[in-house]
């Protein structure tokens, strides 16, 4: 069976409605098994005949970088990374441009199956083999490390390039470590690699749920390692040939540091002294921006009180915080580990017609080099003229203005319910496809619910605890009820069963809110975190609450959170991000400084 013709990224093509986007092949191999199995059980051997010839004019100026783009995740920001450093980017379209480029970055994201069955249905795979032999200047970004090796263990055995020894495995999640792996964590650097030479002791981002292991094999490949659980491999180098498993265009200024040295080798840029105390996986602060239309119709930051986001007046109207894309620059200069925003009346509206969000997001991810997350209304959708979107389309063009993980709210609620009614995974659910299409590290699913107390944990069937203070009533017990629509619609599911099912189902991270705590700055709800966090094995972001330094210190100290988030103490610039983090060292947590 021949798939359809696929068809690379180019700049100039229009990517709002995506009626035939680029991952047009990986929704073709999903449709189709029986090509996914026949290709994956083929022994593919390259004839390495391609010859890598002189560049044309055109592809050899100093100013020009050829990216290979096969069309999965945001790779927007490796774009905005590269012209942000003065480049401009050649993309490729045919296994010539690869072997004609004077330089070649391959942000790789998304499933290993899925990006081999791309290149060697277009011919990319034996022309990358036939550069990289060559010693070509190459820097391989997350996926574009792992497919490098000779294969791995996700949703396979499946055959990789072959060009550096070793099998490409998951975490393991029974030694308490979560997965993904997701967040800052330092480097131990083996061996000069000219890249790494500003990094020192500073933390570098990293999101990804499978790893290469260094061996005797492959030792003179690797010139970073990470731990997490186990040493894997966070880097190689060989020549002029280097990877990466972090993501260097997220890794803020020294993310961009990363790229400059690959970009400009032969530059005498002095080595900087190693700054920072990196030494593990750090704790993350997170910026939140609730971003909605106000009465005027323009798009501004806001903040509820239990999600009410209107002023206590007699006009009503939506309280205004400030301009999105200007706060979250600020907030990326201030040292926010990651910038969430959340469309607060997407369950509402059609997404993709929401066209001034995804401007927002395509400005921000311009000048903020750290993860964006966006969320709100990311589902299946009929629009008025009849035409069917699905929640894989609208989180694609999420993707492709410019975030790096989608979250999904209400949706995820209704697959939980129907999962846990039949237990059958359909695949059909957004929360499936996303995930199955562009990884579990993509996908964040959103809580929201709300402290219902009973006198005793058997009056319900959902999981109580016995919360720190009493209800009203002097109950001693409580459950934690999920609702749907902005808050608005109590749905018969709790949230620790909610949390159980999304995880099964693909999602690769939990934000975990409180609307009972939502803009009271007395603190997150401990009781709640520590329930949903002690329940899971993927990261769970702790939401809703904080007013202080102090929140954030008490959270990391008594649950198992991953990372905690705030946003109206940060607008309103009463606890700045830096106020925070230097907390947190005192403390002694672990923070990106």
């Amino acid at each position: 069976m021949e798939s359809p013709p696929f068809h690379f990224y180019s700049a100039s093509r229009p990517t709002v409605f995506l009626p035939s986007y680029s991952s047009s092949s990986f929704l073709f191999l999903h449709k189709n098994p029986s090509f996914i199995k026949s290709s994956r059980s083929t022994n593919v051997s390259y004839s390495r005949s391609f010859s890598v010839r002189a560049s044309s004019s055109s592809s050899t100026s100093d100013s020009v970088v050829t990216l290979l783009d096969y069309g999965a995740g945001n790779v927007r920001s490796v774009r905005n990374a590269i012209k942000h450093l003065g480049f401009d980017i050649k993309d490729v379209q045919t296994p010539e441009d690869i072997l004609n480029a004077s330089r070649l970055i391959f942000p790789g994201v998304g499933a290993f199956g899925n990006a081999m069955d791309v290149l060697n249905k277009t011919g990319m795979a034996e022309a990358l083999c036939a550069y990289i032999e060559k010693d070509r200047p190459f820097l391989g970004i997350c996926l574009g490390l792992q497919l490098l090796f000779e294969s791995s263990e996700e949703n396979g055995p499946v055959k990789g390039l072959g060009l550096i020894p070793g099998t490409v495995g998951r975490f393991d999640s029974s030694n308490g470590f979560r997965v993904p792996h997701i967040g800052w964590n330092a480097l131990h650097i083996t061996k000069d690699s000219g890249i790494l030479d500003d990094v020192g002791k500073r933390h570098v981002y990293f999101v990804h749920s499978y790893r290469a292991m260094p061996s005797d094999n492959n030792k003179e490949w690797v010139s970073s390692t990470c731990n997490y659980g186990d040493t894997f491999i966070a880097s190689i180098r060989r020549g002029n040939v280097h990877a990466v498993q972090f993501h260097p265009e997220k890794s803020g200024d020294v993310g961009l540091s990363i790229l400059r040295r690959f970009l400009y080798p032969k530059s005498q840029m002095t080595k900087k002294p190693g700054e920072g105390k990196a030494s593990k996986l750090a704790q993350r602060v997170i910026a939140c921006l609730d971003v909605r239309a106000n009465d005027k119709g323009d798009l501004v930051v806001t903040k509820g009180d239990q999600y009410d986001v209107r002023e206590n007046t007699n006009e009503k109207e939506v309280r205004n915080l400030g301009k999105p894309v200007e706060l979250a620059s600020q907030y990326y200069l201030d040292g926010a580990d990651e910038v969430s925003f959340l469309n607060i009346t997407g369950f509402r509206d059609f997404p993709l017609g929401d066209l001034p969000m995804l401007q927002v997001l395509k400005y921000t991810s311009e000048n903020v080099f750290v993860p964006l997350t966006v969320g709100g209304g990311i589902r299946d959708f009929t629009d008025a003229n009849g035409r069917h979107y699905t929640s894989l389309e609208v989180a694609s063009e999420y993707f492709r203005s410019g975030a790096d993980k989608i979250s999904i709210g209400s949706d995820a609620v209704y697959a939980a319910e129907e999962y846990l009614r039949t237990g059958v995974k359909t695949g059909k659910t957004s929360l499936e496809q996303i995930s199955r299409v562009y990884g579990n590290q993509a996908v964040v699913v959103s809580i929201d619910p709300r402290r219902v107390y009973v006198k005793n944990p058997t009056d319900v069937q959902f999981k109580t605890i016995r919360v720190s203070n009493r209800g009203p009533n002097g109950e001693e017990y409580a459950w934690y009820q999920c609702t749907v629509n902005g808050g608005r619609e109590g749905r018969p599911i709790g949230a620790y069963e909610l949390a159980k099912a999304v995880e099964e189902l693909g999602a690769g991270e939990i934000l975990l809110n409180c609307i009972d705590c939502d803009g009271q700055g007395k603190g997150f709800d401990i009781d709640l975190v520590k329930l949903i966090s002690d329940a899971v094995s993927i990261p769970v972001i702790a939401s809703s609450g904080a007013g202080a330094a102090e929140h954030f210190s008490e959270v990391f100290a008594k649950t198992n959170a991953s990372a905690a988030l705030a946003a109206g103490i940060f607008h309103r610039k009463e606890v700045p991000i830096q106020t925070v983090k230097e907390h947190l060292l005192k403390e002694g947590i672990e923070v990106r400084i």
